[in-house]
């Protein structure tokens, strides 16, 4: 008898985005780094992508983040994060869970108090700040990726919608930021399924019409994410709180702010002189679960006035389990996939 094909996973949520980390069962991925494994993921083995997000297994809402040995010395382990509209380089929320898991998983022996260590994503090393009390990882801060604002308040005509404006910042990816007042939405959890099919109509609209290139990364393609933004409200000195909500596929908007679309609030905030380095934003999701992003720093590139920052968030762990791959199964595809398994053949 065949010894099954199995996947080791711990499942986990931030802010109620559901990622799925994946502990063992995959082979070494060829690549010298974190992100040449991740290339190599998605160009020859997409097959573990899409059978952790797709039925029977998963749901397209959820991420998979994937556990590999870390090519830098000077972090712990890497990670590859894979969600329904493919591989980014980064993620918040991902990054709050993935260090979770590394902590709950004995990866990284917990301690009490304040523990600092860093993965490798595929953007790069990310400093980790758990902190951890009675044995209990009570939050994770991690290092956004540097933000910048694109395009400041163009217009759009949208079909079905009429009159947009926009921004766009880079956070990890290119955003499209709008303000949800003045699309008609008080972003309640009511309207939710509404506010993403708007979104996917100046989504749809603004990719039409134009492509992005950062500045180092150069064209990274279509405009994927949106963000919609509450008004702001200063509920502290040197701290701001709006309600927000972000689309990342076509009827998907995320359960949390997204630690992304947090940052490139940030850098809008900072854009347009409403806050400084060392104050903060907490956003708020339709379910009322929050991230806070902190201003940590700025400087000048290419023109462009960049936004160092931070994302706080707390991860739960919701589920231990071995999930068997049954390739005889007419519901699992097993291209481009049983060949990273292991134990599987080529």
């Amino acid at each position: 008898m065949k010894t099954p094909l199995t996947l080791k996973l711990m499942d986990t949520h931030a802010g109620g985005d559901v990622s799925r980390i994946v502990l063992g069962g995959i082979n070494a991925l060829p690549g010298a780094t974190v992100r040449e494994q991740m290339e190599y993921l998605r160009d020859h083995a997409d097959g573990l992508r899409k059978l952790l997000l797709n039925e029977p297994y998963g749901i397209p809402e959820m991420s998979v983040d994937l556990l590999v040995p870390a090519t830098d010395p000077q972090a712990v382990i890497g990670y590859i994060i894979m969600e329904v509209m493919g591989y980014p380089i980064y993620s918040g929320s991902n990054t709050v869970c993935t260090a979770t898991a590394v902590l709950e998983s004995g990866l990284v022996r917990k301690q009490e108090g304040l523990q600092r260590f860093k993965l490798e994503s595929p953007a790069g090393l990310v400093q980790i700040d758990a902190q951890v009390h009675n044995g209990v990882v009570e939050s994770i801060t991690c290092a956004g990726l540097p933000s910048y604002i694109d395009t400041y308040r163009a217009s759009i005509e949208v079909p079905g919608i009429g009159h947009v404006t926009y921004s766009i910042a880079y956070s990890g990816g290119f955003y499209a930021l709008v303000d949800a007042s003045e699309l008609g939405f008080a972003l309640s959890l009511d309207e939710e399924s509404r506010l993403a099919a708007c979104a996917h109509k100046i989504v749809s609209a603004i990719r039409a019409e134009r492509d992005f290139c950062h500045y180092t990364l150069g064209d990274v393609g279509a405009l994927p994410f949106l963000h919609f933004m509450g008004p702001v409200e200063q509920v502290a000195d040197g701290f701001y709180r709006s309600r927000s909500a972000t689309y990342v596929h076509p009827g998907v908007i995320c359960r949390s702010t997204t630690g992304t679309g947090t940052s490139a609030r940030l850098a809008l905030m900072h854009h347009e002189g409403r806050i400084q380095p060392g104050q903060r934003l907490e956003t708020v999701s339709l379910r009322d679960t929050r991230f806070i992003g902190e201003l940590v720093g700025t400087y000048q590139i290419d023109g462009h006035d960049v936004v160092e920052n931070t994302i706080t968030g707390k991860s739960y762990v919701l589920a231990h389990s071995e999930i068997v791959v049954n390739c005889a199964d007419s519901m699992v595809e097993c291209a481009g996939l049983q060949h990273i398994l292991r134990g599987g053949q080529a």
